[in-house]
């Protein structure tokens, strides 16, 4: 599909109410936060040995698996793979982000806008997994097919829409 034809149907469907990602992107923001919150409690619990952390870790699991079934539905047949995958995706693009954020605050700018694009690749992942990104997403993976994904959603995304 070229370009022209692709923001055509991106515009057509967002008229008719079915694409709205701002609820969606901010959404996924949170339960990237959850998923590190998760790993947080299980370090915290390994360094003081403090059954509390684990108590917390499962309260934030619970509440993480409540949220992430707003955003991914499972589907027959599925045996909970995009589930596990959506997980493991926004887990890897918020913690690429913090190291693309450590890179920046230690001066290595080239090294941070790697990390960036990395973490924003899988995050394009994640919607394209999810089918928000279906005609894009068929076919081989590679790199510049992940990019490609990534540059679309990038002209989708609107986190300021209130």
């Amino acid at each position: 599909m070229d370009r022209e034809n692709f923001v055509k149907k991106i515009d057509e469907i967002k008229k008719a109410n079915h694409l709205d990602l701002s609820v969606g992107e901010d959404l996924s923001i949170g339960l990237m936060n959850l998923v590190s919150l998760e790993e947080h409690f299980l370090f915290s619990y390994m360094k003081t040995e403090e059954s509390k952390y684990l108590e917390f870790l499962e309260e934030v699991r619970e509440v993480r698996k409540r949220l992430l079934a707003k955003i991914v539905k499972r589907e027959d047949g599925d045996y909970g793979e995009t589930w596990c995958i959506s997980k493991h995706l926004l887990a890897t693009s918020m913690r690429l982000t913090e190291v693309g954020t450590k890179y920046l605050h230690d001066g290595k700018k080239v090294d941070a806008e790697e990390m960036f694009a990395d973490a924003f690749d899988m995050y394009s992942m994640f919607w394209a997994v999810n089918g928000f990104l279906s005609s894009l997403s068929s076919g081989k993976s590679s790199k510049s097919k992940i990019s490609k994904i990534s540059d679309k959603l990038k002209g989708m995304l609107d986190c300021c829409k209130e």
